[in-house]
């Protein structure tokens, strides 16, 4: 279910952030998939086995006092195997391990919420260590409160909002490993995205608004995106309280369905699951956009950070690969057609990050200022990158994820001293790509590691 819910994303959010049918939103972390159980052990005493493994002790035959004689043991033929296998050397550790297809479903399901527990006490540390990023970011949806709707507190905000998005998704932690991008995918990114949004494109044109469609697909996920990224948040929030093992009971019947364990499920999952889901209600209600652009903002900040956990780029040289694709693919769609902005202000859906345009005498037929997900999802998870390449490389001088935050950060105020100076929409990854790719060669250079950086791969994951 989970790998399917994470495909089903990735196809909602290609045209949104500018990558193909490779980029899922990863939709994990429902609450029956967070349900926790104390581990049992299994003791089994009979016929020799502890613990599902066969003991030595339980396979030796013992000889009468008076002993035996060689010509018996040569005729006895258990006695002669088992004293084969005694005499190898083999180890209990290597005696294969008995247990039922029920006992083993049951282990590797105890295995599996333990291994999901750890990663929310991992995550609730990093969020913990980053609190300071998590607060600035809620105090900058306090600016439109103000009701000021000045160009430059426009720019503060998505400064701000991309900046420390980018940021604290390239440091969180993540439960499950993220999805890498083959080169190949990479390589094919341009055309894959050209073809979802001038699809999207030529629908309008002919009249046919999936709108409607797309966004209940997008606010589906974006729910379950608040649901996973606010557990570790709820559990720094409150932490007196044992959410490890708060649960709340339900019936057999829904156990049952849900394929529990026991009939009950975490409380942190349902709190934020709720709140994915007033979220969503709110972003429906028949109000005008302007009164609830933050709802939208928050849907689309929860869909980029777990986006970022859930892919993986893979190596520096994939990384770059698809960032000169998108590079022409930005520059293209954005200067050359008026694709990019038709289907930027069109399609409404919480896939962007908006503020309120100021006042005009002349009337605008979009009332906000946009900053797509995908300027801050595709460079960012080049940064994220960056931070698996310090933790292998160790760079003696500079690391490369702050170099590569900071590169952003001017990419980024390069793109919008551009846009007061043009007065037109601007392709952010015109100025994010270079800035990313140079920087990080420079730091590599400067850390004598040019060679290890261009050859830099995360190691593969290993099927159990």
């Amino acid at each position: 279910m989970k790998m399917m819910l994470r495909r089903q994303a990735l196809v909602l959010c290609a045209a949104a952030i500018g990558a193909v049918s490779f980029t899922p939103v990863n939709a994990f972390a429902t609450v029956t998939s967070r349900h926790r159980t104390i581990p049992i052990h299994h003791r089994q005493q009979h016929y020799g086995v502890e613990s599902g493994r066969i003991t030595r002790n339980s396979m030796e035959l013992r000889m009468s006092d008076g002993g035996s004689t060689k010509g018996e043991e040569s005729n006895n033929f258990f006695t002669s195997l088992l004293n084969s296998v005694t005499q190898s050397g083999v180890s209990d550790e290597q005696i294969e391990q008995i247990e039922s297809e029920e006992e083993k479903q049951k282990r590797l399901r105890l295995e599996r919420l333990e291994e999901i527990e750890n990663g929310e006490l991992r995550r609730q540390q990093r969020v913990a260590e980053d609190k300071f990023g998590y607060l600035f970011l809620f105090a900058l949806q306090l600016l439109p409160l103000l009701g000021n709707s000045d160009r430059i507190v426009s720019i503060i905000y998505f400064f701000g909002v991309a900046v420390t998005t980018v940021y604290l998704g390239g440091r969180q932690e993540v439960i499950d490993k993220a999805e890498r991008i083959s080169r190949d995918n990479a390589l094919y990114a341009p055309i894959g995205a050209s073809i979802a949004i001038g699809g999207l494109y030529l629908l309008l044109k002919v009249g046919i608004d999936i709108t409607t469609f797309y966004t209940i697909m997008v606010t589906l996920f974006g729910a379950l995106a608040i649901s996973d990224i606010g557990v570790p948040i709820l559990r720094n929030l409150f932490p007196n309280i044992d959410f490890a093992n708060a649960e709340v009971p339900v019936s057999e019947g829904l156990a049952e369905k849900l394929d529990l364990d026991k009939p009950a499920l975490p409380l942190d999952g349902l709190l934020t699951l709720g709140l994915g889901v007033l979220c969503t209600l709110v972003y429906w209600a028949p109000a005008a956009m302007e009164q609830k652009f933050l709802i939208s903002n928050a849907i689309a900040w929860a869909l980029g950070m777990v986006s970022l956990g859930a892919i993986s780029l893979g190596s520096f040289q994939t990384g770059a690969i698809l960032l000169a694709g998108l590079f022409c693919y930005d520059i293209f769609w954005v200067f050359g057609t008026d694709v990019m902005m038709t289907v930027a202000t069109k399609v409404e859906a919480p896939v962007k990050f908006l503020y309120t345009s100021p006042p005009s005498d002349t009337p605008k037929a979009y009332p906000f200022s946009v900053l797509g997900l995908g300027d801050v999802v595709i460079p960012g998870l080049f940064v994220r990158l960056m931070s698996k390449v310090d933790e292998v490389l160790r760079p003696k001088n500079f690391s490369y994820f702050n170099v590569a935050t900071g590169a952003y950060a001017a990419g980024l105020l390069a793109c919008f001293g551009a846009n007061e100076v043009f007065h037109n929409g601007q392709p952010a990854l015109l100025y994010l790509d270079p800035s990313l790719v140079g920087s990080t060669l420079a730091c590599a250079a400067a850390n004598d590691q040019v060679a290890d950086l261009w050859q830099f791969k995360e190691e593969e994951d290993v099927d159990e």
